[in-house]
């Protein structure tokens, strides 16, 4: 099977990358050349918000990993100008995100291309990047993906948006669409800095402590797409790892920094995190095997 991935010059490509190459044929589309490490594979330069460019690149593609996507809220009061001083517009995110993911899908399914799973982000619940200033509003901890979303920020819109253009496409189209609320996706190199940085919590973390292994948010990536037959024709997961980046418990998080939650977190152990992916794993068989706390153990040695 051929299976194209986008945004294949970020962060995240290459390791989902690596999870697919063994068994099928891939191809690389991005603006920017990928690294070195994938330079043995097909690469078609291309702009997501170029119809035509999402065209060539889906010639002969059976499946598509879409990881591509702008990280963050280009016209966000508190970034826009930084992003702006980089050249990038105020309105990039939203054409990346939105105009950018309408264009493939179009192109997919002009193509025949059965399948889709996109690199969402759980920042669609709208707890980070927020703009009014007002707390984001916790129904019930752990998060899963049944509680209500408040986005504020372009970011977080279009991830949440192109949910529902997903779905549409598979009601419309019938090609099965599948997204994976990602959170704080992070490598070696990121696992040994949150251990060497370890130390008491002082505050609240907006982003609620979350994270996950690269090598693991690509396992998901790799497990959603081979068993498309197996799900939904559409469906969304959070994929977060089973724990905190915090030293100090969950519990013990909540009652110093938000006691106000202690009625709706009945039930939290040890560093169990915030968000939960136990519909992921149900669905796929997914697990969480990688922790940076390896690295906080071979610090304190």
């Amino acid at each position: 099977m051929r299976v194209l991935v986008t945004g294949a010059s970020g962060r995240f490509a290459p390791y989902v990358v690596r999870e697919l190459t063994s068994t099928y044929e891939v191809v690389l589309t991005s603006r920017r050349k990928p690294a070195e490490e994938l330079s043995a594979l097909p690469w078609i330069k291309a702009d997501l918000t170029s119809f035509e460019d999402c065209r060539r690149a889906v010639k002969g593609v059976e499946a598509i990993q879409h990881i591509g996507a702008q990280p963050g809220p280009t016209d966000h009061p508190k970034s826009r100008a930084a992003y702006e001083k980089r050249g990038i517009g105020f309105d990039d995110t939203f054409k990346t995100n939105m105009l950018g993911t309408y264009y493939l899908l179009q192109a997919a399914v002009a193509e025949g291309v059965k399948v889709m799973v996109m690199a969402g982000s759980n920042c669609a619940l709208g707890h980070g990047f927020r703009i009014s200033g007002t707390p984001f509003p916790i129904h019930r901890l752990p998060i899963d993906e049944t509680h209500p979303t408040y986005p504020e920020d372009s970011y977080s819109f279009t991830k949440r948006a192109a949910e529902d253009l997903l779905d549409s496409y598979t009601r419309a189209y019938g090609i099965r669409t599948y997204i994976t609320r990602l959170g704080g996706i992070t490598s070696e190199e990121g696992r040994r800095e949150i251990a060497e940085s370890a130390g008491p919590a002082s505050g609240w973390d907006e982003w609620l402590f979350d994270w996950v292994s690269s090598e693991d948010a690509a396992n998901a990536h790799r497990l959603l797409m081979e068993a498309a037959e197996e799900l939904p024709p559409h469906d969304f997961y959070m994929l977060s790892a089973d724990d905190t980046t915090a030293l100090e418990s969950s519990r013990e998080l909540i009652e110093r920094f938000r006691p106000e939650l202690i009625p709706v977190a009945e039930g939290l152990e040890g560093h169990q995190g915030f968000i939960s992916s136990d519909k992921l794993k149900r669905a796929v068989g997914w697990e969480h095997r990688i922790t940076w706390r390896d690295f906080l153990q071979c610090s304190t040695l």
